[in-house]
C-alpha cells in the first residue's frame, strides 16, 4: 500500500500561496546540502532564532521550570538555550524529512536497535501503533526508520492550514510513508492496523476536545489524548515506544522499546498515564531535543490557575 500523491489544482497557484512556495523552494534548496554542511547551517539559524525575544522563549522557559524545578535556574536557562538553538536544526531537518533525495537519507549516519520488536508483532499477525514524541527530527527519525531499515510505515498528522504547502507535503510524504492519515481518520487507521499495518503519531500536544484525561507529564496535570488506547483497543495492535534523539558526534539512535505490556487495560486514565510515562522518558534522554516551545499545559483541570501568562 502506497500513499497516493494528492491531486493538483492550479487555485493552488494563486498569490495567497505564494508565501508557502517561497518557504517550499528555501527547504528544497536546504534539502540539497551535504549533511555535515547542513547541520552547520542548522546551528547558525539556532543561534539567530535563540537571540529573538517573543512568546516562544516565554513557553519554552516556563516549561523547563515547570518540568524540572530540580535544577537550579541558571541549568535551566542553559538548557532553555540549548533547546531554542535545537529549533534551528528541527528546520534543516525537516527540509531533509520532506525534500531530501533517497541517496541523501542513505548518507545520514543512524543507529537503530529494537527491529525485533517489530518482528514479533509481525508474526503474532498483529499491527503497530509506534508511539513517538515532538522532538526537533520527529519527521526525519521516521524516514530513516522507513529507508534504513525497510520498515513500511503510515503516519498520522494535522492538516496544514495553507493548501498549498498541504499539497507539497503530503506529495513528498508519499515518496516514503506507505499512507498518511489525518486524525479524523480513526475508522482507517483502525482497519490499516487490523490488517497488520504499522502507524507511527505522536500524541504529546495539548489537543483540547473531548477525548482527553489530565494525566502527570513530568509531575503536572496535562491535558493529554486518549487516542492511543482506543486505537489499541480497537485494532488490537502493539503499543510500541519509539525513541530517537541527535547524536553529538552526528547521526541519530533510535530504537523501538518492547511493546508496553498488557495494554490496552481497563482504564483509559491508567493507560494514557503510561504513555505520557514513556514519552517522558523519551524527554529526559534528549532533554534539549524535545520541542518546549508548544504550551504542553496550555488547558487546565477544573479550578486551577492557568500556567502561561
Amino acid at each position: 500500500m502506497t500513499s497516493p500523491t494528492p491531486p493538483f489544482r492550479l487555485s493552488l497557484l494563486g498569490p495567497t500561496h505564494w508565501p508557502a512556495w517561497i518557504g517550499l523552494g528555501l527547504l528544497w534548496l536546504l534539502a540539497r546540502l551535504p549533511y555535515s554542511q547542513l547541520m552547520r547551517t542548522g546551528r547558525g539559524l539556532g543561534w539567530l532564532f535563540a537571540r529573538i525575544p517573543g512568546s516562544r522563549r516565554r513557553i519554552a522557559r516556563r516549561n523547563i521550570e515547570l518540568c524540572f524545578p530540580e535544577l537550579l535556574p541558571a541549568d535551566r536557562e542553559r538548557m532553555l538555550e540549548q533547546s531554542l538553538r535545537d529549533v534551528g536544526l528541527m528546520l534543516v531537518e525537516f527540509a531533509l524529512a520532506w525534500m531530501g533525495s533517497h541517496k541523501a537519507i542513505a548518507r545520514v549516519p543512524v543507529r537503530i536497535e529494537g527491529l525485533q520488536h517489530l518482528k514479533t508483532a509481525g508474526e503474532e499477525g498483529r499491527g503497530v501503533l509506534l508511539t513517538g514524541a515532538h522532538f526537533s527530527h520527529l519527521e526525519l527519525a521516521g524516514r530513516l526508520l522507513v529507508e534504513h531499515a525497510g520498515v513500511e510505515l503510515a503516519g498520522m498528522y494535522r492538516e496544514h492550514g495553507d493548501a498549498a504547502f498541504e499539497w507539497a507535503i503530503r506529495r513528498a510524504r508519499s515518496h516514503y510513508a506507505a499512507t498518511m492519515f489525518n486524525k479524523n481518520e480513526v475508522r482507517a487507521c483502525v482497519r490499516y492496523m487490523r490488517g497488520g499495518g504499522r502507524i507511527w503519531y505522536a500524541p504529546d500536544q495539548d489537543m483540547r476536545g473531548k477525548d482527553t484525561v489530565f494525566v502527570p507529564f513530568f509531575g503536572v496535570p496535562a491535558s493529554t489524548l486518549t487516542a492511543t488506547h482506543h486505537l489499541a483497543r480497537l485494532s488490537g495492535a502493539r503499543v510500541i515506544p519509539f525513541f530517537h534523539r541527535r547524536l553529538p558526534e552526528g547521526g541519530y539512535a533510535l530504537r523501538l522499546e518492547a511493546p508496553l505490556a498488557d495494554f490496552p487495560g481497563e482504564d483509559v486514565e491508567v493507560d494514557t498515564a503510561r504513555v505520557n510515562a514513556a514519552i517522558e522518558r523519551m524527554a529526559r534522554e534528549a532533554p534539549t531535543q524535545y520541542l518546549w516551545i508548544h504550551r504542553r499545559f496550555k488547558s487546565r483541570p477544573e479550578g486551577q490557575p492557568l500556567l502561561y501568562r
